[in-house]
């Protein structure tokens, strides 16, 4: 378990704080609960709270949280590498790429053998282009993309390069599929899965999706919310 802070003077000099995201929270939704939590505890009025690389709602696992002067250091642990476990669903996709909207459309999966997974997964190693989902939290204009998806709107979004270590498939009976991942920040799993469903000439979604390490920090060694509250309150 990684060490948490005992005072509040601890936790102002700067704290590097291992959580375990749960399901559905936002990633801001954890940082204003870690926040108030060291507030109330300590009767702070105020205390910089920040973490380091946004997972999406529906994503779980190791979300790094940074408070007081270690917030200066948010941008270096963003950086690091990262690795994902999780599931891909083929056959269908969606518009979100992952559980959050409804399937948009479906796709033959009868052709999809292990040997064509293997093959095609090896073409998604190394420095590959890829499109961010239109619902994510990236900005165009001042605004969430995800607020405009919402509202029906359909921005067009620019590809970047990202770089991919590791695309290892460690189980697959039709239609799911799980990996594990290892890749540089900004990638989007979630697009991976989009474009892995149309190498495979199908479609594919993402259902299930883990953080477990950001350098050389790991969910093993993290805390859920319950326990980091139950340890302030000791």
């Amino acid at each position: 378990m990684s060490k948490i802070p005992e005072s509040a003077n601890e936790f102002i000099e700067g704290s590097v704080l291992l959580i375990n995201k749960p399901l559905k929270w936002t990633s801001f939704d954890v940082v204003k609960k870690i926040r108030f939590l060291i507030k109330k505890k300590y009767s702070i009025k105020k205390i910089k709270v920040g973490h380091a690389g946004t997972l999406d709602p529906l994503a779980t696992g190791l979300l790094i949280i940074c408070t007081g002067k270690a917030t200066k250091n948010i941008s270096k642990i963003q950086n690091q590498k990262k690795v994902y476990t999780g599931e891909i669903i083929l056959g269908a996709s969606t518009p979100s790429y992952d559980l959050e909207t409804e399937i948009d459309k479906e796709f033959p999966i009868d052709h999809i053998t292990k040997d064509l997974i293997k093959n095609k997964s090896g073409k998604f190693i190394g420095k590959i282009k890829q499109t961010p989902p239109i619902f994510s939290a990236l900005k165009q204009n001042g605004e969430r993309l995800y607020k405009k998806a919402r509202r029906g709107e359909k921005p067009i979004v620019k590809s970047r390069t990202v770089y991919i270590d590791k695309f290892n498939v460690l189980n697959f009976k039709s239609p799911k599929l799980n990996f594990e991942i290892t890749c540089s920040k900004g990638t989007y799993i979630r697009s991976i899965a989009y474009d892995f469903g149309k190498s495979l000439k199908s479609g594919a979604h993402l259902s299930k999706l883990c953080r477990t390490e950001i350098g050389s920090y790991k969910l093993q060694n993290s805390v859920n919310i319950e326990e980091f509250e139950k340890f302030l309150n000791k």
